[in-house]
């Protein structure tokens, strides 16, 4: 067998092999003897068929056999003697040429990187720090008391956040248009449901009045026939009301599956699982941040091969979380950018396991399952399912590798503690 092997573009190699003639054609009279003693042509007794005849009815088959098992038995051993690693699965061409009695094959894929991870000393990194507060529980159940509101008529001017029953027709250059008109509609102003200005061209108005309100319909506007064009509602506001926020007391917290409706029980259910998503929250930008360093120190060219594979578990992923048939197509661009980050990086993470020999540490494991065992009503059947499946166990230890990674990291560079707030790290929205 000889082989040889040319680079392509980028990670792209082409490996040719020269397979040894006598072998093929030795491998093919021997299936064909085989074949002859069972064989059953018209004319002939079984096992009297000439060989020539065999070798014309099925020679190309099984030379295709052949060629196809000494093309499998041979690719690695080749891939071995080059100390290549393919990313993917190869593109084999056959080279076969029986007039010549010549028999060989090209594969070709690419390759994994050889990667030489940067030093990491010097450099800096910022670590989110944040302590929960008393203000975060109350602004927390503040948001609680907002979501179960209820609202009372008044008989005054609207102001932000009151809720407006309204009736509207719409016009475009005097003309009506789908869509444009309703009965009897609920409004919060503030809530940002409809198009910019029409909620605050009510503020100020008062039940039975009727308002005309101009505004301009965004320019990424859903109906592409009303992008971006002015338009006139003539409003009627038949009635205002303002939110009435319910108290924190016993009936509050039943809703919560507080039965005996014991209020400090519910907040201080409230603070330990506000306190659980804060050292998530900080735990996830923590590595986000050492992710995005070992990105930035260790450029790598990643297999295309590798990434496709990752698009396509990236779009099965959201079909699922969407509930998705599997026909359902979703572009690859949208999920492109995100897959090469998550290659390069298992490239980068993978190489720091193997350089420093990590294994997961199984009592971090247990703590990471005991944590997530602990926001269940009977933690230890949660337990008992983990460790009943192994999937379930090695993607706990999967994410514990993650965090000793990123520990190590923290260990070789500079870090300076960021304080910031609960607010900020889990509704960035609101807190910019």
């Amino acid at each position: 067998m000889q082989v040889s092997v040319e680079s392509g573009e980028g990670l792209e190699r082409r490996l040719k092999v020269e397979l040894p003639a006598e072998q093929i054609t030795g491998a093919v009279d021997q299936r064909l003897q085989q074949l002859a003693r069972s064989a059953k042509l018209p004319g002939f007794r079984p096992g009297k068929v000439p060989m020539k005849l065999l070798r014309k009815r099925y020679g190309d088959q099984v030379l295709e056999e052949v060629f196809g098992e000494q093309v499998q038995s041979t690719f690695y051993e080749a891939l071995s003697q080059e100390s290549l690693r393919p990313a993917g699965q190869p593109q084999i061409e056959p080279e076969i040429d029986l007039e010549a009695d010549r028999f060989a094959y090209v594969a070709t894929f690419e390759v994994m990187p050889e990667l030489e991870l940067a030093a990491l000393e010097g450099r800096a990194l910022k670590r989110p720090v944040s302590e929960l507060a008393e203000s975060d529980l109350d602004a927390l159940l503040e948001r609680l008391r907002d979501q179960h509101k209820t609202w009372s008529p008044v008989e005054r001017a609207a102001a932000q956040g009151d809720q407006l029953t309204i009736s509207f027709a719409g016009t475009i250059d005097g003309e009506a248009f789908e869509g444009g008109s309703a009965e009897d509609v609920e409004l919060e102003l503030g809530s940002g449901r409809m198009i910019p200005g029409f909620e605050d061209g009510l503020v100020g108005a008062a039940a039975g009045e009727t308002r005309t309100v101009e505004v301009t319909f965004p320019e990424e506007y859903q109906v592409e026939a009303l992008a971006g064009k002015p338009a006139s509602f003539e409003i009627t506001v038949s009635q205002v009301a303002e939110p009435v926020l319910p108290e924190v007391d016993g009936e509050f917290v039943k809703r919560f599956g507080i039965e005996d409706g014991d209020v400090e029980r519910f907040k201080n259910d409230v603070r330990e699982n506000m306190g659980r998503e804060l050292k998530q929250r900080l735990e996830a930008r923590t590595k986000e941040a050492v992710m995005d360093l070992l990105l930035e120190a260790n450029p790598v060219e990643v297999p295309q091969a590798l990434v496709r594979d990752e698009i396509r578990s990236m779009q099965d992923e959201m079909r699922r979380s969407v509930g998705a048939q599997g026909d359902v197509q979703l572009p690859d661009a949208l999920f492109e950018e995100a897959a090469q980050r998550r290659v390069a990086l298992g490239l980068i993470v993978g190489e720091l396991i193997k350089q420093h020999e990590l294994k997961a540490d199984q009592e971090r494991v247990q703590a990471m399952l005991d944590e997530v065992a602990a926001t269940y009503e009977d933690p230890q059947a949660v337990v008992d399912y983990y460790k009943a499946e192994r999937g379930h166990m090695a993607a706990l230890e999967a994410a514990v590798l993650e965090s000793q990674v990123v520990d190590l990291v923290l260990e070789q560079v500079s870090v300076e503690d960021e304080p910031t707030s609960f607010e900020a790290l889990t509704n960035p929205g609101a807190a910019s």
